[in-house]
């Protein structure tokens, strides 16, 4: 998708649009949205803050839009922060104490945060305050500052790098699975009507089919193609338009890309068809092995199209048959 290049701040701006606004105009992830509501009702009857919760899964599942209605629900205000961006215990202390009482902290990527700064979320989450040191040496004084209760809600890509003392400290764990076609249908429906942009029933299936099976990328598909309906044809996103527009985008049929297809590839040109360390796949591919972990393989993997051996990833006999019917030119 590098041969279109969108206005990035009117694409932010759609993308607020089309975040639901209500557990009921969310589409998916059904038995997540039950057990929210049932966690939020409970606390509401007792007076009290929601627990701590924790949401685990590929990008673009949903977990920040999540996190939003959390927030509305509860009528709390909310600050977002990425775990990458808190670098000094200073950073978490200010966060920390500039919370309001019933306020919701979203932390993206959590599991990015340096371990040593992590170490001050566990009183803060237990017993809501913080331990400090101030000084060193034998002038070195420590003081408890109680913080207001909040509810903190963290999200990961992965969650096997999250220490176990602090994902024990959520009270929930929520893991966002892919979604299935008829509900990528849904979403990429109300978008379109949202965006007040004409598209076929079939336009609809062949977005959906090629989405990866995740609503960010549906939404983000939707958008290109209105593009390619108001420059190559009337406004309307027609059947032809979308097949012909990803052809273009170089996204086939399951909805793999260029590095998507350029990783199976090497693993059957350069490694045999696996199995391949991931560090040897990543030097092969020029790709960052958190690239191949985070974003390729989850849906490689769900489709069946690689597997994970205890000696490497290998190709399956479906990513072999894929390769040979690919439209495109192979890597």
């Amino acid at each position: 998708m590098k041969n279109v290049k969108p206005n990035c701040q009117n694409d932010e701006i759609l993308d607020s649009e089309l975040r639901p606004n209500s557990f009921k105009s969310y589409i998916g992830q059904e038995k997540i949205k039950d057990n929210l509501k049932i966690i939020l009702a409970a606390a509401k009857k007792r007076n009290e803050i929601p627990d701590h919760l924790l949401f685990y899964g590929p990008p673009g599942l949903g977990k920040t839009t999540l996190a939003n209605l959390i927030a509305k629900e509860t009528q709390s205000r909310i600050k977002m922060i990425a775990g990458p961006v808190i670098e000094k215990s200073g950073d978490i202390v200010a966060i920390l104490t500039n919370l309001k009482e019933g306020d919701v902290l979203f932390i993206d990527e959590i599991h990015r945060i340096n371990h040593l700064i992590e170490e001050y979320l566990y009183s803060a989450m237990e017993d809501f305050r913080l331990n400090l040191i101030l000084g060193k040496g034998p002038m070195a004084k420590t003081i408890d500052l109680h913080l207001p209760k909040f509810t903190l809600i963290g999200a990961t890509t992965r969650i096997d790098l999250l220490t176990s003392p602090l994902r024990g400290r959520f009270g929930a764990t929520f893991q966002l699975n892919f979604y299935s076609e008829k509900e990528i249908q849904k979403i990429i429906k109300r978008s379109s009507l949202i965006l007040n942009t004409k598209i076929e029933e079939e336009a609809i299936f062949e977005i959906a089919r090629r989405s990866r099976f995740t609503p960010r990328i549906a939404n983000n598909l939707l958008k290109r193609m209105r593009d390619f309906a108001e420059v190559k044809g009337n406004g309307t996103i027609t059947y032809d338009i979308t097949k012909a527009s990803l052809d273009f985008l170089e996204i086939d049929e399951l909805g793999l890309e260029k590095e998507d297809r350029k990783i199976i590839s090497t693993i059957v040109n350069k490694f045999n068809g696996g199995p391949v360390g991931i560090q040897a796949l990543a030097a092969a591919t020029s790709e960052e092995e958190r690239a191949i972990l985070d974003i390729y393989e989850p849906y490689l993997m769900q489709l069946n199209l690689i597997q994970r051996t205890p000696k490497g990833r290998a190709v399956t006999k479906k990513a072999l048959e894929h390769l040979k019917k690919c439209p495109f030119e192979q890597l």
